[in-house]
Formats: C-alpha cells, sequence, structure tokens
C-alpha cells in the first residue's frame, strides 16, 4: 500500500502541461462521438473523432519538444487510447449487431480490458506500466486508419450518402477487421515479456 501511495503521489508531479490537457480533452470528446453517433449524427461523431485523433498526434510531440514529458502523461496517454477504441468499437458493434462480425470486435474490448487489469496490478505493486512499444504503436495506427475507413464507408457510413449510397463490400470490412485484430495481438503478446519481467523483478527485490 505504502508503495502504491508513493507511485500516485509520484505520477502527478508536473502534472500541469499542455499534453496532458490535450489528453484530457480526447477523453472528454469519447461520450461526445459516442452520443453523436447512436443519435444518427454519424458524419459529426467521425469529426468529433478526427479532433480527437489530431490532440493524439501533437501531444507527443509537444511533449518531446517543449520538454513536458510528465509521469502522468506516460499513463494518461495510453489511458485515454484505450477509450477511444474502446467508443469505436462499441459503436461499430451496434451497427453490426447483426452479423458475425461483432464478435470479432468485441476482441479488440477483451484486449484493452486485459491491458488496463495488468495496467492496475502493476500500479497496486508501486510499478508504472511500461510504455509502448513499437508493435503498439503500430497496432494503435492500424486501428484507427482501420475502424476510420469503416465509420466512413462501411454500413451506414459517415460518407456512404453522399457516394450515393456505396459502401464497402463484407468482405473488405472483415479483412480490415481481421488485419487490426492481428496487429492488436501482436501488440499484447509484445507487452507480455516486460510485464512478466516486473513482476520478476518486484518479487525479487522482497
Amino acid at each position: 500500500m505504502d508503495d502504491f501511495k508513493k507511485n500516485m503521489s509520484e505520477l502527478f508531479d508536473g502534472w500541469n502541461t499542455i499534453p496532458n490537457w490535450l489528453s484530457f480533452i480526447r477523453i472528454a470528446l469519447i461520450p461526445v462521438f459516442v452520443v453523436l453517433f447512436l443519435k444518427g449524427h454519424i458524419l459529426t461523431a467521425v469529426i468529433v473523432m478526427a479532433l480527437a485523433a489530431i490532440t493524439d498526434l501533437f501531444d507527443g510531440k509537444i511533449a518531446r519538444k517543449f520538454n513536458q514529458i510528465s509521469n502522468l502523461g506516460k499513463l494518461l496517454d495510453p489511458i485515454a487510447d484505450k477509450l477511444s477504441q474502446m467508443a469505436i468499437v462499441i459503436v461499430l458493434i451496434v451497427t453490426y449487431w447483426d452479423s458475425a462480425i461483432k464478435y470479432l470486435f468485441m476482441f479488440f474490448i477483451a484486449k484493452e480490458v486485459v491491458m488496463i487489469i495488468g495496467g492496475v496490478i502493476l500500479l497496486s505493486m508501486g510499478m508504472r506500466p511500461t510504455a509502448a512499444e513499437i508493435w503498439g504503436k503500430v497496432a494503435t495506427n492500424v486501428f484507427y486508419i482501420g475502424m476510420i475507413i469503416i465509420l466512413a464507408l462501411g454500413e451506414n457510413g459517415a460518407l456512404c450518402k453522399y457516394l450515393n449510397g456505396f459502401h464497402l463490400p463484407s468482405a473488405v470490412i472483415w479483412i480490415i477487421v481481421i488485419l487490426a485484430a492481428i496487429s492488436a495481438l501482436v501488440s499484447l503478446l509484445g507487452y507480455a515479456p516486460g510485464f512478466i519481467k516486473q513482476l520478476k523483478s518486484k518479487n525479487s527485490d522482497k
């Protein structure tokens, strides 16, 4: 418990930075995206998510350029990513509820839940989750690109009514989701060695 309190105290040292506020904004935009989408304002919802993605693009660059990297930022950024991804997946599950592809979308939620549980375990033991590895960043980019394509051109896509009803064939959507799922699985497996190493290191210090 003492390790946990110390870790939480250090987590908020120097938290008041522009990158962290951008992450807060990104998190705040998530429910806006979901509500707009579920109410049928799909194009507006996609624009909101695109704005959120832009904040994700710039917060890291600002943090590095102006030396505003913080312990909270290292945790807040992936949390915002996970919440954003889960929100996107939820609206896609609703959209494709009558299709078997919804089960594949559910894999992304399961993956994020596993990542969150792992992070909580490390924090409770006085450690911090490891930063995203290259495969984690690749998986995130593949996910966002693929899902935005589906949101724009899939079933009831944001741009379909402007394209005379054109939408991506079901087979193309399956391929996009499968590729994103494979990259997400590789990313998850990539975190496992670091997670196990941290646990072993903590146990050996006892």
